[in-house]
């Protein structure tokens, strides 16, 4: 299950009231123009920046507000709660009925990936609205037809607090709480006052898929329009991916599962004919193959020592609903919906499962943490899963261990009420490697070490986008694991693009946690319980002091809206726990709204080869456990050399600041930075 986000409150509220119209953003003009050539990205940066970062992937990005438009352009603006800040690089193009927005092909392509967001139906559960798309004028159907594909907001558009609502219309779920993401305030707290309603609009954005029936070549125009018919008041694009899709793979020696009863029209429901077809396959020792089609699966396929492949994602979509059960399962369950799960861990575990080229597709609209309606689930040893699409599951994929040796690589997660992938409890030795994640509700990518420690695993290559809700890639607890070569962009609010945690109840971190080589943009959120600022990346000491061998190298972190490095505590605390012996090496820091490092916590950390530009506001921020004593501060810096650069305060790392100078400003003004550029 999902675990629930406790975030922990320092003393303090904070009170934000937005109407409906603030979550639009700011909007200003976009020119329409003769053809322009197209403008390629990655997580809205020039690919050079990010070389050899990231996911490897078969599609091509092109942000909205680098394209022809006769719409207008929203942001940029990182503030919570608003269309441009969950936006791919914080902007994106706002259209009315009958404009457009039109894209120039950089490379031959027949399928196209949008993604979007449209209003919310006034009382909640989304509405459904037209896009029409042609190429060089023309339709893309059958006899030069008009492709129209339908938007929704049926799975976007949450409010309120944790765990968040579908009405916009609530009052304070928890109204004897601080207006604050946690679960454990105080007894004593004061009562909020009345809000603002819809109260926190957030998770707007949503993908959808269209292959466009043919090939088109590069330098073709893709126009994307709005039709004078839409019952949406507003289309917000914020993207198209192009791509060339392959034709469908064929398995013609396996346990077909239409020859089971599988229907690949999705007008009957498929998951008996799919267990009868695993079933088959174990006996006979083949594979099973799903041809192309969408087949209707509302609950779980429970998969062990089996190869299950299908036609390819686009071709090969296994589609459910959410199910409400007659009683809660013993897991606490109220629903259950489409995935493959592998045998729980207490019940011995599934091993030897290899799940390739097919989609998932959920129907899940709430955040419910004991609800199993996951796209992937259970324990799986000694197994794959290569090539997958998952979009509209709660969370993408969610191991409960112990479990070891599982590779999960090359699939597409998006658009999660919570995680895209949770190592929770006791998993070893496995490696998530070149997938590609944007807008999760919660944490992209997590390693959880509750009750049982998460043990050499490696986070490897990937993209992270977009998470609405906490870290682009975060790792609570655990033993020799390893974060590396990764690309994570705009994370939202209450997180930040890499974390390493000492909470929700985790093991220690012991041996040594590598943090490598990965690069982190737009990030370092603003944190609702101390109205501070964040880090790109951020180490936090709650349950327990980080005493592990934490050696964070190569790391660049671009155009952080506060902090590039922040190391903290909790104040209740503060003087039992800290974070020590910390290592960073060969960085580069290119642009803060702030300070390079914000040290809120005792301890220490190293420096070495450092290299910062364009710092908003004191290098180090640094203070301690807050006792301003005469002998300085409880945190030490200690430089190793070749720590240079800096930004309007001057050098960032001065010798007059080590080892430990109190230089603590609370609340440091913001300077926005410069947009990246080579270094």
């Amino acid at each position: 299950m999902t675990h629930r986000r406790k975030r922990s409150a320092l003393a303090g509220s904070l009170v934000l009231t937005l109407s409906a119209a603030a979550a639009l953003g700011g909007a200003v003009p976009a020119a329409a123009g003769p053809k322009a050539a197209p403008v390629v990205t990655r997580a809205a940066l020039d690919p050079s920046l990010v070389a050899g970062r990231g996911a490897s992937v078969d599609f091509l990005e092109q942000e909205a507000e680098n394209a022809v438009t006769n719409g207008v352009v929203i942001g940029p603006d990182r503030t919570a709660y608003t269309l441009p800040a969950e936006a791919s690089g914080r902007k994106a193009v706002k259209l009315t009925p009958g404009q457009y927005v039109e894209f120039v092909l950089p490379a031959a392509a027949n399928a196209i990936n949008v993604r979007y967001s449209i209003p919310d139906a006034p009382n909640g559960g989304g509405i459904r609205a037209p896009l029409d798309v042609t190429v060089n004028g023309k339709g893309t159907g059958r006899g030069g037809r008009i492709q129209t594909m339908t938007l929704t907001s049926e799975y976007a558009w949450l409010y309120n607090q944790y765990p968040f609502t579908n009405d916009p219309n609530a009052d304070l779920l928890h109204p004897d709480w601080w207006i604050t993401e946690c679960a454990c305030v105080p007894a004593q707290t004061t009562p909020t006052p009345t809000i603002t309603k819809p109260f926190r609009p957030m998770h707007f954005y949503d993908e959808q898929r269209l292959l466009l029936g043919k090939t088109y070549r590069a330098g073709d125009r893709v126009r994307l329009t709005v039709p004078a018919r839409s019952n949406a008041a507003w289309t917000v694009i914020d993207l198209l991916d192009s791509q060339l899709v392959g034709p469908p793979h064929v398995r013609l020696i396996a346990a077909n599962v239409l020859l089971f009863g599988a229907d690949p029209t999705g007008r009957r429901e498929s998951s008996d004919a799919f267990d009868r077809a695993i079933a088959f396959a174990k006996k006979a020792k083949l594979k099973v193959y799903i041809p192309p089609g969408t087949y209707q699966v509302n609950r779980h396929i429970i998969v062990d020592n089996v190869t299950i492949e299908g036609a390819g994602n686009w071709y090969t979509i296994i589609k459910g609903k959410e199910v409400a059960l007659p009683e809660p399962a013993p897991d606490n369950s109220v629903h259950t919906g489409v995935g493959f799960y592998g045998r729980y861990a207490k019940d011995g575990g599934s091993s030897n499962v290899h799940l390739s080229g097919f989609a998932i597709e959920g129907d899940v609209r709430e955040r419910i943490d004991t609800d199993q309606v996951n796209g992937i689930g259970g324990a799986l040893s000694n197994s794959t899963i290569d090539g997958l699409y998952i979009r509209h599951t709660k969370v993408g994929m969610w191991f409960d261990g112990p479990m070891t040796n599982t590779r999960i690589t090359n699939n597409v997660i998006v658009d999660q009420i919570a995680d895209a992938l949770n190592f929770h409890t006791g998993v070893t030795n496995s490696v998530v490697g070149n997938n590609f994640i944007r807008t999760t509700g919660d944490d992209g990518l997590a390693m959880w070490s509750e009750a049982t420690a998460n043990a050499n695993n490696t986070f490897d290559r990937n993209t992270v986008q977009t998470p609405t809700l906490a870290n682009g890639i975060a790792i609570y607890g655990g033993t020799d694991n390893t974060v590396s070569n990764n690309l994570i962009a705009d994370p939202i609010r209450e997180g930040s693009g890499i974390h390493a945690g000492s909470r929700f109840g985790a093991e220690p971190f012991t041996g040594k946690l590598s943090i490598t080589n990965n690069t982190v943009v737009r990030a370092g959120t603003y944190e609702l319980n101390w109205r501070i600022g964040l880090g790109a990346i951020w180490l936090y000491a709650l349950d327990k002091s980080i005493e592990a061998d934490i050696q964070v190298t190569g790391d660049h972190y671009l155009d952080s809206t506060y902090n590039a490095i922040m190391l903290v505590s909790e104040w209740a605390v503060k003087d039992l726990y800290s974070i020590s012996g910390v290592k960073f090496k060969n960085i580069r820091v290119d642009g803060t709204g702030t300070s390079v490092v914000s040290a809120r916590v005792a301890g220490g950390a190293s420096f070495e080869n450092v290299d910062a530009r364009n710092v908003g506001a004191v290098g180090v921020n640094n203070c301690g456990s807050f006792h301003f004593t005469p002998a300085g501060s409880e945190f030490a810096v200690t430089d190793r050399g070749g720590n240079d650069g800096g930004g309007v305060t001057g050098p960032w790392l001065a010798p007059w600041m080590l080892p430990n100078t109190i230089t603590c400003d609370d609340r440091p003004p913001v300077v926005p930075p410069a947009p990246p550029s080579p270094w």
